[in-house]
């Protein structure tokens, strides 16, 4: 991607915008996104509904948006369900999030990661090449991760030219993810336009990711487990400021580019635990001390890139983006979210996921 030549002249208008994974953390954030910035779009959320999808994340969007919002279940590797409903719905842009994501369960069982994340990708672009023919008033947005450039030292940035170097089967199949978006936009010229993202955090997040995790366990006086040192080095990115980043560049992205998108917020996974843990500290405290006693050190993940970091100059240059929230304001709007939602958690909690370790058999 990047052939200036065939830049897009023009912003996208999008009318109806099918959103695969919408059930999902960033989706279901997305969703309800779109809906509420602009009162002229329809989104169709389309969600096979796996361990990770959840429609109570959506809690409320059809009452209050009616007929601009419309659920269908399905899988995004069934080539006829996803051409038709880009055709009999009329969606003229497709913002694919639908993905496997979590690296420790890639490590126990990576060819659900190929089939989704690989297979899943290539089935949607022939899909909608198939629906769209030569349109050019269309767009496929790719959400994918800064994980796809491996692991950096102390210094450095990554950029929209670093070298892809993935370290595990979730960062590897999102990898090639993103090479098909290229193909089909160099080959096929179908309009398209890529983000890799740092880690998101915020609202609906399932509980197998480190922050909800952390709430979820400290509120139960479970241990806090700490991959390896807890020096792993992470952007954190709020997930309304990646909603808002995502909207920006269907609308206004070049076609054919990549842009990369984080939230300048640097932090190892220890100082983010005992940041949390003195929120709690605050405004809930326990009777026999600190939360932050329940910390516990475990082995470290296989693989485990040691520091992640976003240059985002490229999307604040070019589109006006920029993060709103910085990690200590997201992070207490988080806390008092889960705090405020512990009906959501105790759904999540009543499924087969306990909060236990994965990726213990790489």
């Amino acid at each position: 991607m990047g052939d200036q030549s065939r830049a897009q002249p023009l912003p996208h208008a999008p009318r109806t915008i099918l959103v695969t994974g919408g059930a999902g953390f960033i989706g279901s954030n997305l969703v309800r996104h779109l809906l509420a910035a602009d009162a002229q779009v329809r989104v169709v959320n389309f969600d096979a509904l796996t361990y990770a999808g959840n429609l109570g994340n959506l809690t409320g969007v059809a009452e209050r948006y009616g007929e601009r919002y419309r659920f269908i279940a399905g899988d995004i590797c069934d080539a006829a369900l996803t051409e038709r409903t880009l055709r009999e719905c009329g969606c003229d842009t497709l913002i694919h999030l639908a993905a496997e994501s979590h690296v420790d369960r890639s490590l126990d069982g990576p060819m659900a990661f190929v089939r989704t994340n690989v297979v899943g990708t290539a089935t949607l672009l022939a899909a909608a090449r198939a629906a769209w023919g030569k349109r050019r008033d269309v767009r496929f947005h790719h959400v994918s991760t800064d994980e796809v450039y491996g692991s950096l030292g102390a210094t450095g940035l990554f950029q929209e030219s670093t070298a892809y170097d993935p370290s595990s089967p979730y960062s590897a199949s999102k990898a090639g993810s993103d090479h098909l978006v290229r193909a089909w936009n160099r080959s096929y010229g179908l309009p398209s336009t890529i983000t890799n993202c740092s880690n998101n955090y915020g609202p609906y997040q399932f509980p197998e990711k480190l922050l909800p995790l952390m709430i979820n366990n400290a509120l139960a006086g479970k241990p806090l487990p700490i991959y390896g040192d807890g020096k792993n080095i992470r952007d954190w990115l709020y997930v309304e400021d990646h909603c808002r980043a995502i909207d920006a560049v269907v609308r206004h992205g070049r076609d054919g580019e990549t842009y990369n998108v984080g939230g300048g917020n640097e932090w190892a996974n220890i100082d983010i635990v005992h940041a949390l843990c003195d929120i709690l500290d605050a405004i809930r405290p326990r009777r026999d001390g600190s939360y932050r006693r329940l910390i516990t050190f475990v082995p470290d993940r296989p693989g485990h890139d040691r520091r992640y970091a976003i240059d985002s100059g490229k999307i604040t240059h070019e589109l006006d983006w920029r993060p709103l929230d910085s990690f200590t304001t997201g992070l207490r709007k988080t806390v008092d979210w889960y705090l405020a939602n512990d009906a959501w958690m105790a759904e999540i909690r009543s499924g087969r996921y306990r909060g236990e370790r994965l990726g213990l058999n790489a």
